[in-house]
């Protein structure tokens, strides 16, 4: 396996362990060369590249059947013979990492390269486009705010406002990429190859040899995963969609009842009541969407993909088109069938405060209120954990283990994604959405940093070289969102009144505002590189003195051949 190290400023090469004495020569000091997140590594894909040959079962267990290329130790976990595989926690390391993470309130950056040390890069990253994103909201919360309090009704006005957003939503993705490059490129990850990626534990087959690396390996049908994907995950996963079109439907009734009884009985408690249907289908479309996650990772497991790129690839997908709909299919038919604008507001705001409330709750409060029920003898250890430094290994072991488990960064991300959704697609409609998120995302970066250093076991480190096809996922849901604001300036009684006439002028109109916007952003897209220049320069050089080396060496082959 290859990693990429800094050996001095602005020099990156491709790094083997057993070229490690000639770089360094033979001392002992140099314990500290790879970081703890990259040791972890290395010790997890040796681990989960243990696969049977010729064993027919684990030995002293014959319940436990093994066949070629089966994993090792995804069979003893599955057996029950292995219980938990997990890193401990250095506790000096991170008290470190506590006290300067958020160990105080502060108005500051993360310390992501300590954040990167300890638990990788996949969780560093995460944490970075946690607090750029939050960032990147602040400008569209404080135009927001005075364009909700004197723009309430105004659509003129509003149009500003969206065409700022649509610009917005490009300019900070774009920026992003640049952020992500430089990151990456520090901590040695930028130049990571999928195609060279070994395969997933969970990846099982008959056992052969790959052809482009001549490695022993599983290997497995594509025309077999092509079945499973089309024949039986597709169809569930239509299935899924329409039961969520039929909830969303119920849901539209219990507002027409709501609205009935508020017109029959005019009250305080018949205002509230209005409230009612849009709170419950929020805490519906939190249950759906958790139901539906577990049901899409079991499909996505029993398709049996090589690569984790891949498998995170359908399941993102999977997750992503599910959610969208079961989110955001009831704004799109209230503005676009029902044409209530206000209907669309009142809905906007509380699943945004509904969902962001309850995603507090399950990710702050939940976990701490589970740690509460661990019997007092739990509890003494983890005060212990705290401050005693002399606590023995195997104390340590049995009290993190009692820890939760932090399942990836998946959860996280989807909620962001769900959230830029919230506020750039209707953003002319709600322009608080954006003030609500940024509120948000300050107690996630706290509470998140808390669970991941307190409440979680230490995770495995996986470096990344960006946030994968997150990326490309809210790339899309800005595109999506220069229709849906054009579409609904256009149904804007102002823009309506310059177009008595003829209402295909008006449609023609908004189409060609929306083209032009698209071409806006594609154009931006285009003009700024997704890497820095001197980014750029440093690894054109790399490139180059690699195939300076290459070519050396086969001179060198060359000649010795030659001798002989």
């Amino acid at each position: 396996m290859l990693i990429e190290k800094e050996f001095c400023p602005d020099i990156l090469l491709f790094f083997v362990m057993k070229i490690l004495q000639e770089l360094y020569g033979r001392k002992d000091d140099n314990h500290n060369f790879l970081t703890m997140a990259e040791c972890q590594y290395i010790v997890k894909h040796e681990l989960e590249n243990l696969r049977a040959k010729d064993e027919k079962m684990i030995p002293g267990y014959p319940q436990a059947k093994l066949y070629p290329g089966k994993s090792i130790v995804r069979r003893l976990l599955t057996s029950g013979i292995l219980v938990q595989i997990f890193p401990l926690h250095d506790r000096e390391e991170l008290k470190k990492l506590r006290q300067s993470w958020y160990g105080r309130v502060k108005v500051g950056y993360q310390p992501l390269d300590e954040i990167r040390c300890y638990f990788g890069e996949t969780i560093a990253l995460y944490f970075g486009f946690l607090e750029y994103f939050t960032f990147a909201l602040i400008p569209m919360a404080v135009i927001g705010i005075p364009y909700y309090v004197f723009a309430w009704e105004d659509y003129d006005k509003y149009v500003m406002f969206a065409t700022f957003n649509l610009l917005w939503s490009t300019v900070i993705l774009e920026v992003w990429k640049r952020i992500c490059a430089i990151m990456t490129y520090r901590w040695g990850t930028l130049l990571m190859k999928r195609q060279f990626e070994e395969p997933r534990s969970g990846f099982h087959g008959v056992l052969g040899i790959n052809p482009v690396t001549g490695r022993e390996e599983p290997v497995y049908s594509s025309i077999k995963r092509q079945i499973r994907i089309y024949l039986v995950s597709l169809p569930f996963v239509c299935l899924c969609l329409y039961f969520s079109l039929y909830v969303m439907m119920i849901y539209f009734d219990l507002e027409q009842w709501a609205l009935d009884y508020h017109e029959e009985n005019e009250s305080n408690f018949s205002n509230l009541m209005l409230f009612v249907p849009s709170i419950i289908y929020a805490v519906v479309i939190e249950i759906m969407n958790r139901i539906y996650r577990y049901a899409a990772e079991f499909l996505t497991s029993w398709e049996n993909h090589r690569l984790e790129s891949s498998y995170q690839n359908h399941l993102i997908l999977k997750v992503l088109v599910f959610n969208f709909l079961n989110c955001f299919a009831s704004l799109f038919y209230i503005a676009f069938v029902l044409f209530d604008m206000k209907l669309l507001r009142q809905s906007l705001a509380t699943l945004l405060i509904t969902s962001q409330i309850l995603n507090q709750f399950a990710e702050s409060l939940l976990p701490y209120w589970l740690q509460k029920r661990h019997k007092k003898r739990t509890k003494k250890r983890i005060s212990s954990l705290k401050t005693d430094t002399d606590l023995s290994l195997v104390e340590q072991v049995n009290l993190e283990k009692e820890m939760g488990t932090y399942f990836g960064t998946f959860d996280d991300y989807l909620e962001l994604f769900l959230q830029f959704g919230y506020v750039s697609l209707f953003s002319c409609v709600y322009p608080l959405a954006a003030v609500f998120a940024v509120l948000n995302n300050i107690t996630e970066i706290y509470s998140d940093a808390l669970k991941m250093c307190r409440v979680y076991k230490r995770p495995f480190a996986e470096p990344t070289a960006n946030i994968g096809v997150w990326q490309l996922a809210f790339e899309t849901m800005s595109v999506i969102s220069v229709v849906t604001n054009c579409m609904l300036i256009g149904m804007s009684p102002q823009v309506n009144a310059l177009f008595p006439d003829s209402k295909m002028d008006l449609i023609l109109t908004v189409a060609l505002v929306e083209h032009l916007l698209l071409a806006i952003k594609f154009i931006m897209a285009f003009v700024i590189p997704d890497k820095p220049r001197d980014i750029q320069i440093k690894l054109a050089r790399l490139e180059f003195e690699s195939l300076e080396a290459l070519k050396q060496q086969q001179m060198k082959l060359a000649a010795e051949s030659l001798k002989e």
